[in-house]
């Protein structure tokens, strides 16, 4: 018997399972990897080194205006560490440096101040201004064209700094290929517009819009032009081992340092997929499990490894509900995945709606696999979502044997959804 924790909230759930079951357990190396140094060590040293660019103390010289884009509530980026860092560069080089936060949400919650002060600590909160984009509110500064055909429309902050800068960090993802780079800009601090026009059906459905993925994929193509029309000037994006602590950090030029970054993660996280009649994943914990929304990021990895027709258990506290209201609509209002699916494929890329890609990956999901939540959030909404609610592992597991008629069906184990990029298509191993 095999006793395998998955990643819940800020804790875990264990599940018992059965060795003749089993059929992988599938791990990113980077909860194991051996790191030399101290965090505050790694990020100050890739801050001496940076690739492809001269050091960020040399950037500062003769800058007033300078803006930073950190990362929102919903990424562990270990903020605390990274800023007085970068701050401390800055002033070496430009002692009278004026420095503001920006946050880059993207499309997501205003962060709170709680969470703010959680982030960064107090201190810094109270001694820079920090500005939490909204985009829809936001005042807004237009950049001319992406390559897709839509419009760049970004944060007027970032548009007007004399040096944009940024930090955040690496991990997977599940369209865009590698979160980190040029994502911190767009869809950062881009508007809705921009948004909705990168995030259209007929990207989402591209294959190379995948875990893992950047040659060939449309969004991740319209990301870096953006980040490069905004002049973003460095970058400083670390990648998170076991206990969210830091066990590397690429800083320098935000397209060839976050490409270096995003080589070692593929390195550590690239698993080969092991098929399964029933896939458990979740999605790495606290904070990205915090609503429904975000959870779908985890369900990628699982579809990655499910059978046609297999099911897919997914574990997330969803302390936060749903997490977008128009992706929970788009469910609940129609009972059919296929008319859904086809109303989305059909929807022009000027007409995508907000959270239409979520619903488009999910429904993707759901029409090939049964997908069972264990979680917090409210049975009716999981429901709603063309899920099944169960309150536990071992509930789900038995829920599962039921859908496929027989209790022998292999199992593949993902503890961290959002931590592995599932190798399937050989294209793309």
């Amino acid at each position: 018997m095999a006793k395998i924790n998955f990643f819940y909230g800020k804790s875990f759930l264990t599940l018992d399972v059965p060795d003749s079951r089993l059929q992988g357990v599938l791990i990113s190396r980077a909860h194991d990897f051996k790191v030399g140094g101290t965090e505050t060590e790694i990020v100050r040293n890739s801050l001496e080194n940076p690739i492809a660019s001269e050091r960020l103390s040399v950037l500062a010289k003769g800058k007033k205006n300078i803006v930073l884009l950190a990362s929102d509530h919903t990424r562990p980026v270990p903020s605390k560490i990274i800023f007085p860092l970068m701050a401390e560069e800055i002033k070496r080089g430009n002692p009278d440096a004026q420095i503001s936060i920006l946050v880059s949400t993207g499309c997501h919650r205003e962060t709170s101040k709680a969470e703010l002060e959680s982030k960064f600590g107090g201190e810094v909160c109270a001694a820079y201004p920090i500005i939490v984009h909204d985009c829809d509110k936001s005042p807004v500064a237009t950049l001319g064209r992406l390559p897709s055909g839509g419009d760049l429309i970004i944060n007027k902050a970032a548009a007007e700094a004399d040096l944009l800068i940024a930090e955040g960090f690496i991990e997977p993802h599940f369209f865009a290929g590698f979160s980190g780079g040029r994502k911190s800009l767009f869809p950062g601090v881009t508007n809705k517009v921009s948004v909705m026009a990168n995030h259209c059906s007929a990207f989402i459905d591209n294959p190379c819009s995948r875990t893992g993925v950047l040659e060939g994929n449309p969004i991740h193509r319209d990301m870096v032009f953006a980040a490069g029309a905004a002049k973003l000037a460095f970058i400083v994006n670390v990648v998170i081992g076991s206990g969210k602590r830091i066990i590397n950090c690429f800083a320098g030029h935000y397209d060839k340092a976050h490409l270096a970054g995003a080589a070692f993660v593929k390195e550590l996280s690239g698993v080969k997929a092991r098929p399964a009649d029933i896939v458990i994943t979740t999605n790495g914990g606290y904070p990205l499990d915090q609503n429904l929304y975000q959870a779908v990021k985890g369900m990628t990895a699982a579809e990655a490894a499910c059978k046609k027709g297999g099911v897919i258990i997914m574990a997330a506290r969803c302390e936060d509900g749903h997490g977008g209201e128009v992706f929970y609509e788009t469910f609940k209002n129609e009972k059919n995945l296929s008319r859904m699916m086809k109303k989305i494929m059909d929807t022009t890329m000027r007409d995508t709606i907000p959270d239409q890609w979520q619903s488009q990956i999910l429904a993707r999901i759901l029409l090939e696999h049964t997908v069972i939540m264990v979680t917090e959030a409210d049975r009716k909404m999981v429901e709603d979502l063309h899920m099944r609610f169960a309150p536990t592992l071992e509930d789900a597991l038995k829920m599962a044997d039921a859908v496929l008629g027989h209790d022998k069906g292999n199992i593949t184990a993902i503890p961290d959804g959002i931590g592995v990029t599932v190798l399937r298509d050989e294209r793309f191993a």
